[in-house]
C-alpha cells in the first residue's frame, strides 16, 4: 500500500472554520484528519501541499517513520500551523492503518481500556446563575451531560479591583452549587488571562470550597517553574496544557509538579502518536489526561479512540456538531444544529453524558460527506482581544 495523494478542504462547523485532510492510497483506502483552528486557517493549505510531497509513495502504515520524517524535515521544532498540519496527516495515517485491517483505531492501541467515554460541555454565554442552571439542566435532560465548564469571571477583570473579581466569582460558584443538581461536576476555565500567578492562586482558592472539577489554565503557559509554585499554592485541582506542543514541553511541566490534569490537543501536538507519548509521561507522574477538544466531530472521533485506549484518561471536552457556544437557557437551536447538514454524516453524540464506542466500524468510525466538502464553506473567525482601560491589549 502506498500514499497516492493528499487532499485538503476548507469547511465550517457552526460558526468556526475547519480544515479537513484526506489521504488516498493506491489500494483505494482513504484516511481522514482534522487540523486545529488557530485562526489563519487558509495558511494551512499550502503547508499541507508542501508536506504532501514528502510522504507521497510511502507506506501509510509506517506512522512513526512518516511523522518523524515531517518533523525532522522542519529541522527546527514546528510551530502551531506546522503541527496542526502534521496532526491531521497523523490522523489520516491511523485511519488508513485501521481500515486496512477492518478494525477501529483503538484496536491498534492495545484495545479499549473502557467501554465508553465521559464528556463535558462548555457553558459560556449564560449571563447569570438562573441562565447557567437552566442551560445545564437542558443539556443534562437532552444529552445526559453531568459535567460542565464555565468561565469564572463575572465582571471585567481589567476594569475592576481584583478582590471584587475574586469575590464575585466565588459567589457565582457558591450560588451555582446551591441551585444546580449536586451530582454535577463543574470546571472553570480562566483562559490564561491572568499574568500574575499570585492572583491566579487567589481566584482558585476562592473557588476551591465549592469543589470544582478542575481550575483550568489561569496563567500563561511559558514559565513552567511558576506552574509548579501555583499548583502547590492551590487547594483545588489544577489543569493545563492546551497551549503546549510536545512531550518535551509536557515533561518540563510535569517535572516541576505543575498540574493534576494535562489537556493536550490531538489536533495541535502532532496527532495521536505524540498524544500517546505525552499521556505515557503523564501516567508515570500520576497525572490524568482530559484532552482539549473545542473542534469538530472528526476531531472528536479521533479523541474518542485515544481516550478509549488510554488508562489515565479523565474526561473529554465535547462540542455538539454545528453548535457555536451554547445559548443561555433552553433553545431549540442545540437540537437543530445537530440535524443540520455537516461534513460528518454520523457524528458521535452523547448518551447519558458519554460517547459510545463503535466496535463494528473501522478507522475512526464516522463517514465523511465529500459532496458537502466540495464547496468551500470557509467562515472567518478571530479571537476577540480585550483592551484594558488604559488602552493596552490584554490576553485573549
Amino acid at each position: 500500500m502506498k500514499i497516492d495523494r493528499l487532499r485538503a478542504f476548507m469547511t465550517r462547523d457552526g460558526g468556526r472554520p475547519r480544515v479537513l485532510v484526506a489521504i488516498d492510497t493506491d489500494e483505494g483506502v482513504t484516511g481522514w484528519g482534522e487540523c486545529y483552528n488557530h485562526g489563519p486557517d487558509r495558511a494551512l493549505l499550502p503547508i499541507l501541499d508542501y508536506l504532501a510531497d514528502f510522504i507521497a509513495g510511502h507506506d501509510p502504515r509506517r506512522i512513526e517513520y512518516l511523522i518523524q520524517l515531517l518533523v525532522q524535515q522542519a529541522r527546527f521544532p514546528p510551530g502551531a500551523l506546522g503541527l496542526a498540519a502534521i496532526s491531521a496527516i497523523d490522523h489520516c495515517l491511523w485511519d488508513i492503518s485501521a481500515k486496512a485491517l477492518n478494525v477501529p483505531v483503538y484496536m491498534l492501541l492495545g484495545g479499549h481500556a473502557r467501554d465508553r467515554i465521559r464528556v463535558y460541555s462548555g457553558v459560556y454565554t449564560a449571563p447569570d446563575v438562573p441562565a447557567a442552571a437552566e442551560t445545564m439542566a437542558m443539556l443534562n435532560e437532552d444529552w445526559g451531560f453531568n459535567a460542565f465548564k464555565l468561565s469564572p469571571y463575572r465582571i471585567d477583570i481589567h476594569a475592576n479591583r481584583w478582590g471584587e473579581v475574586v469575590r464575585t466569582s466565588a459567589e457565582y460558584f457558591r450560588t451555582l452549587r446551591e441551585t444546580t443538581d449536586p451530582t454535577f461536576d463543574i470546571a472553570f476555565d480562566a483562559h490564561a488571562k491572568i499574568f500574575e500567578p499570585r492572583l491566579a492562586s487567589q481566584l482558585g482558592n476562592a473557588l476551591a470550597p465549592y469543589d470544582p472539577l478542575f481550575f483550568e489554565e489561569p496563567i500563561r503557559p511559558e514559565n513552567f517553574e511558576r506552574w509548579g509554585e501555583l499548583h502547590r499554592s492551590l487547594n483545588c485541582t489544577l489543569a493545563t496544557g492546551e497551549s503546549l506542543y510536545s512531550r518535551f514541553e509536557f515533561l518540563r511541566l510535569l517535572q516541576v509538579g505543575g498540574c493534576d490534569i494535562i489537556q493536550p490537543d490531538i489536533c495541535v501536538v502532532g496527532g495521536l502518536l505524540e498524544m500517546r507519548k505525552i499521556a505515557a509521561i503523564a501516567e508515570a507522574h500520576y497525572v490524568t489526561v482530559a484532552p482539549h477538544n473545542p473542534m469538530g466531530p472528526l476531531a472528536t472521533a479521533v479523541n474518542l479512540h485515544f481516550c478509549a485506549a488510554q488508562p489515565n484518561f479523565k474526561i473529554l471536552e465535547y462540542r455538539l456538531p454545528n453548535a457555536d457556544v451554547l445559548p443561555a437557557g433552553r433553545a431549540g437551536m442545540v437540537g437543530e444544529a445537530v440535524g443540520d447538514a455537516h461534513y460528518v454524516t454520523d457524528p458521535y453524540l452523547p448518551r447519558e453524558g458519554h460517547l459510545e464506542l463503535r466496535a463494528d466500524r473501522a478507522g475512526w468510525g464516522v463517514e465523511i460527506d465529500e459532496a458537502h466538502l466540495a464547496t468551500d464553506r470557509y467562515v472567518h473567525w478571530e479571537r476577540r482581544v480585550p483592551r484594558r482601560p488604559d488602552g493596552s491589549l490584554a490576553f485573549a
